[in-house]
């Protein structure tokens, strides 16, 4: 027997209807790549986003499945894509301006891009490479005509130009609920990115979830700030979850320093912020420099890499703003897991509810996690065994765009590629990539556990760890340092900080300084090529050893 209830498919066009219907006069600020902060409504975003449609289609020619690229900031004009090109059936594929020329190429070439919006910052980038988008049709700037550069891409556009001739008298089509909505490319530090394709269906799903309570808790009494790019795995899918919800969206544009951020913070009143801790570290030095304070701001998810015990504890104990510590991955929509506390925790200390909380947290709904061993023999869930964490879902990939990567599930379920612990009570924490773990006398040391601590040692502004040969253990840890602006610290002050707060066995062997790490287009540490670096590099305990 079916049930009685009506069959409406799940499309992006219904999220930015409902917040233009029901939330019309709810505020979306931008500070733009012009400079002015730009206000405006629910409402004016909905009907523009109907204008962008219709130029897609009237004057563009975009049909349904063309892929439509951006390489821009947060902003209004990105929002209005976020929708208009979805909506329309099109696939927006954003695309990380900080990737190198050459990989941008072979994105926009392998996703193959009819038309390719841009900021006023990136026409320098794309005028170097326009000669090899051979797919590109065209080129927009997100801009108006007072603004427009002189350019010398070809068949170049704008914006305000392109859209303000619709009528925005646009009725969204109806399509399969499972139609691709976006396409957002993995930065993997080896081989080329590979393209995890949204849907319709997936994304409305996973903005419920940003929504609940235990997701990210996003509601209509919010102010949002995502920090996060647009161009990182939907922005961590708060520019649909606002809509939803119908709360107040502010954002940063390019101009992401510790200064600009505060000042969007305090003038905005935000409430709830998302950003990787390289974001926060800038913030968190803002603040101490000028001893401002967060009154409105009730909490900050942080993601993308682990977060510093440190960092949790400034933002919790100096500056009253609870810390949401969250983990995904760009095939994951990218909500995976939030580090939501419990009733059972409310009696703990402050110190032993941090303790939880630097763990990756408690899977959402939606989301099936487990470990493994090498074999694919589950691992117990007693936050002591270390395994390869599968995921699977409904807004977690099945394969790659075009295939690539091959046939990636193992048994229905999805490979994350990271090493990680489960609780009891289903809280993960990611020990390492599977590639970083470093192996030390058949144990394994977390090289993230320790970058974690050694970053709250006075003086350290940046740490690495990667696993060295060793003739007697295999591999010992190599501890790889930025120091901070002026400091002078050593590698004896660093030792003796980490001692009692890691296990004797883990203690690094030796400590290198370095002016600067390497780090991905979306800001991870970059392993492979400090490996690279460091790869004659012998261990002072080494040759002890091998005596």
């Amino acid at each position: 027997m079916q049930a009685l209830m009506m069959d409406r498919p799940l499309l992006i066009s219904s999220l930015i209807d409902f917040a233009a219907k029901y939330h019309s006069d709810t505020e979306i600020v931008s500070r733009t790549v012009e400079g002015p902060i730009h206000r405006y409504t629910w409402k004016d975003a909905g009907a523009r986003s109907k204008q962008v449609a219709q130029a897609l289609s009237n004057k563009l020619g975009v049909t349904l499945g063309d892929r439509i690229a951006t390489l821009a900031w947060n902003g209004y004009r990105h929002l209005e894509l976020y929708y208009g090109v979805s909506g329309m059936g099109a696939i927006l594929h954003t695309i990380n301006p900080r990737l190198f020329p050459e990989q941008i190429v072979y994105i926009a070439e392998h996703a193959e891009d009819k038309v390719i919006f841009l900021d006023l910052t990136f026409v320098p980038l794309l005028e170097a490479v326009a000669d090899k988008l051979t797919s590109v049709e065209a080129f927009v700037i997100m801009t108006d005509e007072d603004h427009m550069p002189d350019t010398s891409l070809p068949n170049v556009l704008c914006y305000e130009t392109l859209i303000g001739d619709q009528s925005g008298d646009y009725d969204w089509p109806e399509f399969d609920e499972n139609t691709a909505s976006s396409l957002c490319y993995t930065s993997g530090t080896t081989g080329n990115p590979k393209g995890a394709l949204y849907g319709h269906r997936s994304t409305v799903l996973h903005s419920y979830c940003v929504c609940t309570v235990d997701g990210l808790g996003l509601g209509s009494h919010d102010v949002v700030l995502p920090v996060v790019p647009m161009f990182h795995a939907n922005a961590w899918g708060i520019v649909y979850a606002a809509a939803m919800c119908g709360a107040k969206m502010v954002m940063p544009g390019a101009a992401m320093d510790g200064a600009s951020i505060y000042e969007l913070l305090d003038s905005e009143k935000v409430t709830l912020s998302l950003g990787v801790p390289t974001v926060w570290l800038m913030l968190l030095n803002h603040l101490q420099e000028t001893g401002d304070k967060l009154p409105h701001m009730d909490r900050t998810v942080i993601g993308g890499s682990a977060a510093p015990r440190s960092m949790i504890e400034a933002f919790q104990f100096n500056y009253d703003v609870t810390v949401v510590h969250a983990w995904g991955m760009t095939e994951m929509s990218p909500l995976g897991t939030t580090g939501m506390l419990r009733p059972k925790h409310a009696g703990l200390s402050a110190e032993q509810k941090v303790d939880i909380q630097v763990k990756q947290g408690a899977a959402v709904y939606n989301v099936d996690m487990k470990i493994v061993d090498d074999d694919g023999n589950a691992q117990p869930h007693d936050g002591v065994a270390f395994g390869n964490l599968l995921v699977r879902g409904p807004w977690i990939a099945s394969g790659y765009f075009k295939g690539e990567g091959g046939d990636v599930l193992q048994d229905g379920w999805f490979p994350t590629g990271d090493v990680a612990t489960m609780d009891p009570d289903g809280y993960m924490q990611i020990t390492d990539r599977s590639k970083d773990v470093i192996k030390s006398g058949g144990e394994w040391i977390s090289s993230i556990d320790l970058e974690n601590e050694a970053v709250g040692c006075p003086g350290v502004a940046e740490a690495a760890v990667i696993g060295i040969y060793h003739p007697k253990w295999d591999e010992r840890p190599l501890l790889v340092v930025v120091r901070s602006e002026g400091s002078d610290v050593g590698k004896d002050e660093i030792l003796a900080y980490l001692e009692g707060k890691i296990a004797k066995w883990w203690m690094p062997d030796d400590v290198q300084f370095v002016d600067e790490l390497p780090h991905t287009a979306t800001g991870k540490l970059q392993k492979v090529t400090i490996r690279e670096q460091f790869k004659d590099y012998v261990l002072p305990t080494a040759s002890d050893a091998a005596e």
